[in-house]
């Protein structure tokens, strides 16, 4: 690559990997579950799926601003991505039909996925709202917003609808539990929020726990939940990984690294986790005892994303440089 590269993702089978195709950045690359298609979202506003040959089947038009980021529904070609312009558009890959359109956000729209049962969407913004939507319908089912803790009730098409209070700045990452139940988010006042998806209620909040010398907070920049154990991590720009324990609703470790932390990648459903720093370091953690056990160096620049093979042999980064490197990862299963 010439410039620096912001988005990977490999395929669910492990045998292709794809990086950074349009006139604008590439913003977000993402694999069908089946492995068929890859679909990238560019800045340029326009989202194109690609088939495995690397022939473009379509180029998806629509939304008025760059997009944020692209996910696939996990039972079929049906493609969910978020704007710059508020929006989050859904899409018919296969024939390239637009289903749903849906509106409500009052500012780019950072983050979002489908719950992994398929059947609702999540979405969160830098209005400081995290939506919660009908995906047939296109209705927001519950809107967990920044302000004082109001509940208003609203009615449309005989169907009830929650307008919860949720204190926080604007929304950059959310991740959805495995049983569709729980979204974690991470916000620029580097709050973490776990919200029941059934109920739209806040289950747990956590406040940053550190904040930088000009006293201003430091943004969680990635969030997820564990895969094997009931835990939640967050890691932001105040350069720490922390794996909160769900159960008793506090941290469990607080794991510091020398440079903000970027993204993150679970190695398959076990204890270690890698970690991706501003220093262009890779750092692989157990978090059973919350220990370094290896760090990856080579990149010069910032990391921006990590993607592990389904064969959980190789972790593969791309960094601000302009370089994707893999990395042998056997030594941790």
């Amino acid at each position: 690559h010439t410039d620096s590269v912001s988005s990977l993702a490999f395929s669910h089978d492990g045998q292709l990997l794809a990086s950074g195709g349009h006139t604008d950045s590439v913003s977000s690359l993402a694999f069908s579950h089946d492995g068929q298609l890859l679909a990238s979202g560019g800045f340029d506003g326009l989202v194109k799926v690609w088939d495995t040959s690397g022939n473009l089947k379509s180029t998806l038009e629509g939304p008025g601003g760059g997009i944020e980021w692209i996910r696939w529904h996990p039972k079929g070609h049906l493609i969910l991505a978020g704007s710059e312009d508020c929006t989050v558009w859904m899409w018919n890959a296969d024939n390239g039909s637009c289903l749903n359109v849906f509106s409500g956000h009052g500012a780019s729209v950072t983050c979002g996925d489908f719950t992994p049962d398929g059947k609702t969407i999540c979405t969160g913004s830098e209005d400081a709202t995290l939506r919660i939507w009908n995906p047939r319908s296109g209705e927001s089912i519950h809107v967990v917003r920044e302000n004082t803790v109001e509940i208003k009730e609203l009615k449309r098409d005989a169907e009830a609808l929650e307008s919860l209070a949720l204190k926080v700045h604007g929304l950059t990452c959310l991740s959805i539990s495995s049983d569709s139940t729980f979204a974690v988010t991470g916000s620029k006042d580097g709050s973490v929020h776990v919200v029941n998806i059934t109920t739209g209620k806040v289950a747990s909040s956590w406040a940053s726990q550190t904040s930088s010398t000009e006293g201003d907070p430091e943004s969680i920049e990635c969030v997820s939940f564990a895969p094997k154990f009931p835990w939640a991590v967050s890691g932001g720009m105040d350069r720490n990984l922390t794996i909160w324990d769900l159960q008793n609703s506090s941290p469990r470790f607080i794991c510091n690294h020398e440079e903000g932390v970027t993204c993150l990648a679970w190695l398959g459903a076990s204890k270690f986790l890698a970690t991706g720093c501003c220093d262009g370091r890779i750092c692989i953690w157990n978090c059973l005892s919350g220990e370094c056990v290896e760090t990856f160096k080579g990149h010069e620049h910032a990391i921006q994303s990590l993607s592990v093979s389904s064969n959980l042999e190789f972790l593969v980064s791309v960094s601000m440089d302009g370089t994707a490197r893999v990395f042998e990862i056997s030594n941790f299963h």
